[in-house]
């Protein structure tokens, strides 16, 4: 599947949908640590990431941010630093160059600033005061970021509920059931929309017995 079909068809699902997709699959998809929070809200992530170390010090991230290219995803492992490493000028120079976002573990500040901007951003806090810019460290390299490794050019996808990282074999396997996954939770909305109760549609009352039986079931929909 090339790329821009699995970015178009990315921004139709969500991350939720494909994290129930590899509980079938198991294809090793990855999901980052849930402190890696959204700046920006409403907004989905589709890129490939563009892999940035640094510690204490954001010259790395200018770095990284001019290097990058257009629909590319910065990835930023701060190492622990307890400084800001990203503010308000570098998601203003992202969008300028048409980049597809901005993720770090780490720190950054300016936030009123990059929710005006209105592209995606996601940092693991928010820190007034800023790093140093004295020291490169190394960028489009393997980097730890929300607990998981990335690796230069592989997509990620996020929205408000996470970040998610894989190949783009990977993201081909996931997609067709995440599509399958996202029309039956629209069918059930539409069901209970009708008047018709979530547990009507679910074998809740069956799956009970068989776990309190010791039998192996699942809970499952039947619509």
């Amino acid at each position: 599947m090339k790329f821009s079909d699995i970015k178009r068809r990315l921004l139709a699902l969500n991350t939720t949908c494909l994290c129930d997709a590899e509980k079938a699959l198991r294809t090793n998809l990855r999901v980052m640590d849930p402190d890696i929070r959204p700046i920006t809200q409403d907004l989905q992530l589709v890129g490939r990431a563009h892999t940035i170390s640094c510690h204490e010090d954001f010259l790395t991230v200018i770095k990284g941010l001019k290097e990058a290219s257009a629909g590319e995803v910065l990835i930023v492992d701060a190492r622990r630093s307890r400084k800001a490493v990203s503010g308000g000028l570098f998601p203003t120079e992202s969008r300028r160059k048409g980049l597809a976002g901005i993720v770090i573990d780490g720190y950054c500040r300016d936030t009123k600033a990059i929710r005006q901007i209105g592209i995606p951003y996601y940092a693991r806090g928010v820190h007034c005061a800023a790093g140093t810019s004295d020291r490169i460290f190394a960028t489009q390299l393997p980097v730890t970021c929300g607990g998981i490794v990335v690796n230069p050019g592989e997509i990620v996808f996020g929205d408000d509920d996470g970040i998610l990282v894989a190949s783009d074999d990977q993201f081909a396997q996931l997609i067709p059931l995440a599509e399958q996954i996202k029309a039956s939770e629209k069918r059930l909305e539409e069901k209970m929309a009708e008047g018709i109760s979530l547990l009507d549609m679910l074998n809740f009352d069956k799956h009970c017995s068989a776990l309190e039986t010791g039998q192996p079931s699942k809970l499952q929909f039947l619509v």
